[in-house]
């Protein structure tokens, strides 16, 4: 998410009342099946499907759910855990989604609400392919992100690898990014991925990965790759942080520095639907 996030990663799950199903809930429509391809010399060792019954909250066994204002960017949200803001949306039974929605309305110190998960304390991981299936919200001042942070060594000193960034104004493009000490914010290294004119990452879901070995991250969109980094890309002098345990992170922020701030153009509610998240490791090691 391109700066310091160390104080919403870290933070607890706050109490969920028993509050309805959200009305958006009801007209919205969970992810179509896929046929997922077995990937070839590669084990899944944790995974998240979404499959809980339609209106509950995410599991808490594998994810905290933050309720903390936005710290950093310059963002205007407050990240609730809230069903308005975050819930499982599943009305067949059988193939739910996550929701994370943004939200334009007073709350606390804030004029909008939206949603952040990560698995700090929960799940992390050495090296893997990290995957998520997304459909990403759109809009001026709209910042979706599925991103990862070293367990230990605080922010830059610890990493951060970006899976997949989008300013809404760009609803084309996505971000994949790393950041470390001599190479973070603006510096961060990576590369964007385009699809044609006219088309959005809004309108479908699209698959996000990265695939993380010793000296190595690459980034692929629909199994496509289109990123790699090595610490050959590294500043003069800068190090290579990447050889520790990660955790994930799903998020939607609103404004802030990169993507600028919602205007009269941009429409609220924004969801952030995720069908699946994914982690693989090398059955053989890494050696």
């Amino acid at each position: 998410m391109f700066t310091f996030f160390w104080s919403l990663a870290g933070c607890g799950q706050a109490a969920i009342p028993p509050t309805p199903t959200p009305a958006s809930s009801s007209t919205g429509t969970s992810a179509p099946p896929t046929q997922t391809p077995p990937l070839v010399n590669w084990e899944l060792i944790w995974s998240d499907e979404f499959d809980a019954p339609d209106g509950s909250s995410a599991d808490t066994g594998k994810w905290r759910v933050a309720d903390t204002p936005g710290s950093a960017n310059g963002e205007l949200e407050y990240y609730t855990s809230r069903l308005e803001n975050v819930y499982i949306e599943n009305p067949t039974g059988s193939n739910g989604v996550l929701v994370i929605q943004a939200l334009k309305e007073k709350y606390e110190t804030r004029e909008y609400t939206s949603g952040s998960l990560n698995t700090r304390g929960r799940f992390d991981q050495l090296y893997g392919r990290f995957e998520a299936r997304i459909k990403i919200p759109f809009g001026q001042g709209i910042w979706p992100a599925f991103w990862m942070l070293g367990s230990t060594g605080g922010w830059p000193l610890g990493g951060e690898i970006d899976i997949m960034e989008n300013i809404g104004k760009e609803p084309n493009i996505i971000h994949g990014t790393m950041h470390g000490p001599g190479y973070s914010g603006a510096n961060g290294i990576g590369g964007p991925f385009a699809l044609p004119e006219g088309q959005r990452f809004a309108d479908d879901f699209h698959l996000f990965a990265v695939e993380w070995e010793p000296n190595v991250i690459r980034w692929f969109v629909d199994d496509q790759l289109f990123k790699t980094s090595t610490p050959k890309d590294l500043p003069e002098g800068a190090v290579w942080v990447y050889d520790h345990p990660f955790y994930l992170i799903l998020n939607v922020a609103v404004g802030g520095g990169w993507p600028g701030y919602p205007d009269d153009t941009t429409v609220f509610p924004q969801t952030m639907k995720v069908d699946y998240v994914r982690v693989y490791v090398r059955p053989g090691g890494y050696n």
